[in-house]
């Protein structure tokens, strides 16, 4: 319901980058333009004003314009291995705006088991493994008042933590109705480095121009 509740997203944001994990600058100055189901537009600049990156994903394909290197990639969201070590802070990118915009939800082919601990949930998700088998892929965390999101671990086929996200200091968007983290903390599970966004401003709703998301 929560996903389906954003038909459209504006936003402006801040990261913060440490450890290396992305090669092109330690601050970000960001905007995201979303429309529902799997259109997104991720664009950085640094504190001046120059242009940084442009991510866009569109269904099934990104493409990815880096203007200070002179290049351009392209390919499935599912396998970045084109884009080196930059394909791990899209990555990382790519998970925290899902988990902000709802779009992270539980597929058909997921089965779950809800456990208690402590003043929240945490709900096991488990997906088909190439062997046959029901794998844990991730683990959600709920506040168990508001039932909002407030930590996820994305695991890899062996089990191990990829990624450990955290969502704070959730606010009322567009009338009022709608909650959303305008903090999200990402820690790289392979000691990486992390990723703290932080939102300015998010308009929910409103149309969206083709040239706000520049489709492939």
């Amino acid at each position: 319901e929560r996903e389906a509740a954003i038909q459209t997203m504006k936003g402006l944001f801040s990261a913060k980058v440490r450890g290396g994990i992305i090669p092109i600058t330690s601050r970000v100055e960001g905007s995201l333009y979303y429309r529902r189901p799997s259109a997104m537009r991720l664009r950085g600049f640094t504190a001046v004003g120059g242009e940084l990156f442009e991510f866009v994903q569109a269904g099934d394909q990104f493409r990815l314009r880096l203007p200070t290197m002179g290049r351009v990639l392209s390919g499935n969201p599912s396998d970045m291995s084109e884009m080196g070590k930059l394909a791990r802070p899209f990555q990382l990118s790519v998970w925290a705006m899902g988990g902000l915009l709802g779009t992270g939800k539980i597929t058909k082919v997921e089965t779950v088991v809800l456990v208690e601990e402590g003043d929240r949930y945490r709900l096991e998700v488990f997906g088909p493994s190439p062997n046959g088998t029901q794998s844990m892929r991730r683990q959600l965390w709920f506040e168990r008042q508001t039932l909002h999101v407030v930590r996820e671990n994305r695991l890899t086929e062996s089990g191990a933590v990829e990624v450990t996200i955290q969502y704070e200091d959730f606010r009322a968007i567009g009338e009022g109705h709608l909650l959303r983290p305008f903090q999200i903390l990402l820690e790289d599970g392979k000691g990486q480095g992390s990723v703290q966004v932080t939102f300015h401003e998010m308009i929910p709703n409103q149309p969206l121009s083709a040239t706000d998301l520049a489709q492939l």
